[in-house]
């Protein structure tokens, strides 16, 4: 299956939040006919209404692909309305957290490919990171795919079994916002030394930035970047010493931090 047959076929949105839109968004930057998108969704955005995709309205009799983006919460109630898709013929890619394959098998049926992923939310600004698995039913061209489409709201990765989600969801997932509380935390520690809040909090956000941009532009590892700034016996090796304490600095906090996340995701898909 390629975009020819993706744009010939049709495919289904399962829910336009802030990931269905990211996503739409792109498709539609890159392209994509807006006839060919069926957008189910209760309480559609005017963003939504203006974008000319089919809304809430008869779907395609056998589309490529159904891409599942509603909230964990109401999964049950909207997954078996599509049920009549499964069997084979449709793709189903679900972008919704907590999900696992096997209640996705148990509902549409056997012989529906399947592929789970887990996407970020940087993906609303084109900078998201998303993971991907799927079933013995999907193809390496249905992977292809829905790393083609999972593209346009940033870069894919292939896991090695979906026991890996959890690890995936604590890391990338939840990560954004350690990042936006390390900022917080930064700027309080602004204050602390005497910056006004204003001031100590605009520093935070500018070095958090700045700091993300160089990493995504430098070759370096981000060890190497981090060597880069870090003059002996200066200012920041002072800092350094404290952070990277074995024991307590930020490889046992953090190692803590994505543990308890990571607990908690094989529980929500219990």
């Amino acid at each position: 299956m390629d975009m020819d047959a993706v744009r010939a076929r049709g495919l289904v949105l399962l829910g336009c939040g802030k990931m269905g839109s990211a996503m739409l968004q792109g498709w539609l930057a890159d392209g994509f006919p807006a006839g060919a998108v069926s957008v189910i969704d209760p309480k559609p955005s005017d963003w939504l209404k203006a974008q000319g995709v089919r809304l809430d309205g008869d779907l395609p009799k056998d589309p490529a692909i159904v891409l599942v983006a509603v909230k964990p919460q109401m999964m049950a109630e909207a997954l078996p309305n599509l049920a009549g898709f499964g069997g084979g013929g449709t793709l189903f890619l679900s972008v919704a957290a907590g999900t696992p394959i096997l209640y996705f098998e148990a509902v549409l049926g056997e012989g529906t490919p399947v592929i789970r992923a887990m996407p970020n939310t940087p993906a609303a600004v084109g900078r998201g990171i998303t993971a991907i698995i799927g079933n013995a039913e999907a193809t390496a061209a249905h992977l292809d795919l829905a790393e083609r489409l999972l593209r346009a709201v940033g870069a894919v990765v292939r896991l090695e079994e979906e026991a890996q989600m959890d690890a995936v969801t604590a890391l990338s997932g939840s990560g954004p916002a350690y990042v936006f509380h390390l900022v917080e935390a930064m700027a309080q520690a602004g204050v602390a030394q005497g910056l006004p809040e204003t001031l100590a909090m605009q520093l935070a956000r500018a070095t958090v930035e700045g700091a993300g941009e160089l990493l995504h532009q430098a070759d370096e590892s981000a060890a190497q970047l981090r060597v880069n700034v870090t003059s002996p016996g200066g200012t920041t090796a002072a800092a350094l010493e404290v952070l990277m304490r074995p024991e307590n600095g930020f490889p046992a906090l953090l190692e803590r931090a994505v543990g308890a996340a990571a607990a908690r995701s094989r529980e929500l898909a219990t």
